[in-house]
């Protein structure tokens, strides 16, 4: 195959200065191209070789970046225009902890927050619960009320940066309490921009931080949907996650394919309430692991591209080019670091880094050396930034889109990737009488999803402990291990402490009469399916109602799941 270069020499206009009809995908790559905006740098190698901003087959045809169905990526000028967002994760102790470690990572050149909430927090618990001793601040920080998302974001513009929050099941009353301390300190809910994950059927599929059951669940998605498609443009309701997926030990064409079955399970629970695909599909976005076999990671992004685009379109319906525009967040692989010399984590997460930015991300976070020991110093953040930092500025692979675009290796993994999730939907399809969303519960129901990760899990394990997979410092090249421990952030039992003192405070300053209030309400408002449960939410949030509060309450209503292994 011969490729051409394809250089921004501006599309053809006719005598008035009107852009000329164009004929061949190159010419409608151009036109795109030539109409993005472009950031300030040399595109070139270092030795001054000049590089065009895609490459191509030689008579222009073929597919190229910005053009259903993107496999090469979602934009024309992909980072050309943008660099991906550098979104690192932080969040541990107390809301004042983390609020100082955000603004190290602005300090330092992050352009994005992510906030890792703590044990508690995710299960809906309150910090003096019982279920929750010992486990506060441990491996996120501890949100209880309103007053801690005040002091996690205190002295930051929310407006003018963009926030991602990991949570789940409780994730409609913290989203709700994000949005009445944005509110309160001045930014109206319409200038918030950012992603909250709120993807609860990987929950039940792999991560098992659930409370209610699926079809309880569903309709806070619902809701939380609904609410941002009216009132909040700039921000994404839901991150459909496959890291989860993956780090439980699924294939990389289980994490694709269970991963979009989710997400259109997800479109079909809106169109059932009654929304628009286009009102709502734009402000999708996927979550994808970035792990160490570097091929079949990028092969999986493209791939992820192609399906999305295409059953968007001709199942779905979706006409806006930003519907059928898979964009998503990368995460480094956590399961792959290691305890056992912490150091090289540091080359595993550049190569796994290196792999989501030439697969197109929108989006990157890279683990710190020292997670697989503890949540990460400031030093080993810093290291973890900076990684992304010289790909970004020092390699120069952000001046071409989708460079491994064409290689026959390449090309051929992405569209097995795509053979094996279709198989996978079509499973899913036919459990649910061709709805895939009844198709995703049923899964779960069956235990279905679960199986086939710990298959996967077990044949893993199974190549690591008879040697059949090298890993670096555990079952090969383990010289060096005995070598003295690097020094580990500690969350010790004073902060705790200070947690459960100030919910106590918070407590004892509230208006019980506001809270009972509110309680009520949000009762009510759940006991009614066709109501939308944010208002309630986020009314109960201003008046300190705490999470384990809130989530009670519905409980009351919802029930509790607990899930049935099947023998």
């Amino acid at each position: 195959m011969r490729a051409s270069v394809v250089t921004p020499a501006g599309p053809a206009s006719d005598a008035c200065g009107k852009l000329s009809a164009v004929t061949t995908p190159r010419e409608r790559w151009q036109q795109a191209f030539d109409a993005s905006p472009l950031r300030e740098a040399t595109y070139a190698t270092m030795s001054g070789v000049p590089l065009a901003p895609v490459y191509g087959p030689a008579d222009g045809s073929g597919e190229y970046p910005g053009q259903y169905p993107y496999t090469r990526g979602p934009y024309a000028s992909m980072y050309r225009s943008k660099l991906w967002t550098m979104r690192m994760f932080a969040g541990f102790g107390t809301a004042d902890d983390t609020n100082w470690r955000f603004k190290e990572i602005i300090k330092s050149g992050g352009d994005g927050l992510s906030t890792a909430f703590d044990m508690p927090t995710l299960l809906g618990l309150d910090s003096d619960d019982p279920m929750s001793l010992g486990e506060v601040g441990r491996c996120g920080v501890a949100v209880d009320t309103l007053a801690d998302m005040e002091d996690l974001y205190a002295g930051i513009d929310l407006g003018a940066i963009t926030t991602s929050m990991t949570i789940n099941s409780p994730a409609a009353p913290i989203f709700a309490m994000f949005i009445a301390q944005a509110e309160k300190a001045g930014v109206h809910r319409s200038r918030l921009g950012g992603t909250l994950q709120n993807d609860i059927l990987k929950e039940y599929q792999a991560q098992k931080e659930f409370v209610f059951p699926p079809r309880q669940s569903m309709r806070l998605v619902r809701d939380t949907m609904a609410f941002t498609a009216a009132e909040m443009p700039r921000w994404h309701s839901i991150s459909i996650s496959g890291y989860h997926i993956r780090e439980a030990g699924s294939t990389a064409a289980e994490e694709l394919a269970f991963t979009l079955a989710n997400g259109f399970a997800y479109v079909e629970l809106a169109m059932q309430a009654g929304l628009p695909i286009d009102s709502f599909a734009p402000r999708l976005s996927f979550f994808f692991n970035a792990h160490i076999d570097f091929f079949e990671e990028i092969a999986k992004y493209r791939a992820a591209r192609r399906i999305w685009a295409r059953w968007l379109r001709e199942r779905y319906g979706a006409q806006l080019e930003r519907s059928l525009q898979l964009r998503f967040h990368t995460q480094t692989a956590g399961v792959s670091l290691t305890a056992q010399q912490p150091e090289v984590n540091i080359v595993r997460t550049a190569i796994e880094a290196l792999a989501g930015v030439l697969g197109g991300t929108q989006s990157l976070h890279t683990n710190s050396m020292d997670e697989a020991l503890a949540l990460p110093t400031e030093k080993a953040a810093r290291i973890a930034l900076r990684t992304q930092q010289v790909i970004a500025y020092e390699t120069n692979v952000a001046h071409v889109a989708d460079p491994l675009g064409g290689s026959w290796f390449v090309e051929e993994l992405t569209d097995e990737m795509e053979r094996q999730a279709e198989e996978l939907f079509a499973h899913l399809d036919e459990l649910g009488d061709g709805s895939m969303l009844e198709g995703c519960i049923k899964g779960i129901e069956d235990n279905w999803f679960q199986g086939r990760i710990a298959d996967s899990a077990y044949e893993l394990e199974r190549a690591l402990n008879n040697g059949g997979r090298i890993v670096v410092g555990v079952n090969r090249f383990t010289e060096g291990n005995d070598d003295e421990q690097m020094d580990l952030l500690e969350i010790t039992n004073d902060d705790e402490a200070r947690q459960l003192k100030r919910l106590d405070e918070v407590r004892h300053r509230r208006s019980q009469a506001a809270v009972d209030a509110a309680m009520e309400r949000l009762a009510a408002d759940a006991a009614d399916p066709e109501v939308n449960l944010m208002p309630a939410l986020i009314d109960a949030s201003a008046a300190y109602v705490t999470l384990g509060e809130m989530m009670s309450t519905m409980a009351g209503v919802f029930g509790r799941h607990v899930e049935v292994p099947t023998i």
